[in-house]
């Protein structure tokens, strides 16, 4: 069977066009520079040149596919210029939507996050029943998102059969830009984490997410949203595992809220009207973190059979692969830590 992946350069959809190959399907990947993926090509993935944006494209790159999985999204915390974001995340998927409609596309995976669904601040883990509005949404990409999947759910009512799969925070290997919580974890690991704020989020291997995405154009409902996440964990808990894993020290130190977000707004000033640069402290990240992002991911598990591989495992993946591609810079003794796992 032939299937479409767009975003199949990013973390997660590298996953997935991945293990659909490794299950058999014939994958073809909508791809904006074909020189900018050649592990894709390694897989034996098809590389059709195109942007989400174009709508002919969409539809070109669409032909003979019966089932589509849309991956392609641009996820920032922070961007120069919005209206990039908004034309990707939301022009795109229209896009793309309309095209899969008018290819008569038979399954249709699109993959949104957990970011859309209301969290709670007192910890408690919501679902995806957990309805928010775009009032609720932080930051352009999560706003963007809502309106993404506003776009799926209004094709899903022309007849378009898709099915909605909502990621948490997932962790592994080949993270190569690497994403917010990869930075995290290479930024520690090189001594750049001296204390942390307190919020959590739910984690989950990102070949779990992966295999998430199959089952769920194999078992998904029609217009079904189902969240990819296994295990909750605290920050200072998961800098907790890092610190066991590698045998760095954890932060000690838990930063008060509010001065952190004042220096968000000041930082996040300087970066829009004057450096352009990235900004140290993201804004939207310390929004964010105000709220525990816990979830529970039973539906996915009842219904698709979401395997829940230990985070662990996941989290010294990740390493590993960083360390072996020189994100790291001391080496970890390896042989150490499986040492002090032993005792």
């Amino acid at each position: 069977m032939k299937v479409l992946v767009t975003g199949a350069t990013g973390f997660i959809g590298f996953h997935v066009a991945k293990i659909l190959t490794e299950k058999g399907f014939y994958v073809k990947a909508l791809v904006r520079d074909e020189n900018a993926a050649p592990t894709l090509k390694g897989l034996g993935v098809e590389l059709v040149k195109g942007d989400i944006r174009d709508f002919d494209a969409c539809r070109d790159a669409l032909k003979g596919c019966r089932h589509l999985y849309h991956l392609a999204a641009d996820y920032r915390l922070w961007v120069p210029d919005p209206a990039v974001m908004y034309a990707i995340n939301v022009q795109g998927t229209r896009n793309i939507m309309r095209a899969a409609l008018m290819r008569s596309v038979e399954k249709v995976v699109y993959t949104s996050t957990v970011g859309v669904l209301a969290a709670r601040a007192d910890g408690v883990p919501s679902n995806e029943e957990s309805s928010a509005d775009i009032g609720d949404m932080v930051g352009h990409y999560k706003k963007s998102k809502f309106l993404a999947e506003g776009e799926v759910r209004h094709y899903i009512e022309q007849g378009l059969p898709a099915v909605i799969v909502n990621p948490s925070t997932p962790v592994g290997p080949f993270d190569r830009k690497p994403t917010p919580t990869g930075k995290i974890i290479v930024d520690f690991v090189n001594g750049k984490i001296p204390a942390f704020l307190d919020t959590g989020l739910n984690f989950v291997d990102v070949e779990d997410v992966a295999d998430g995405h199959a089952l769920a154009a194999q078992h998904g409902r029609i217009g079904q949203r189902y969240i990819l996440g296994n295990r909750n964990i605290t920050l200072r808990e998961f800098f907790g595992i890092l610190a066991r894993m590698t045998g760095k020290k954890a932060p000690a130190m838990r930063l008060p809220y509010l001065p952190v977000l004042m220096a968000a707004y000041v930082n996040e000033a300087l970066s829009t009207w004057i450096t352009g640069k990235q900004p140290a402290i993201p804004l939207t990240g310390v929004k964010m973190a105000r709220k525990y992002m816990f979830f529970d991911c039973a539906k996915a598990v009842k219904e698709l059979h979401l395997p829940q591989s230990p985070v662990e495992g996941a989290i010294e993946k990740a390493i590993r692969w960083f360390e072996h591609n020189d994100y790291i810079q001391e080496r970890i003794s390896w042989q150490r830590q499986e040492q002090i796992r032993q005792h």
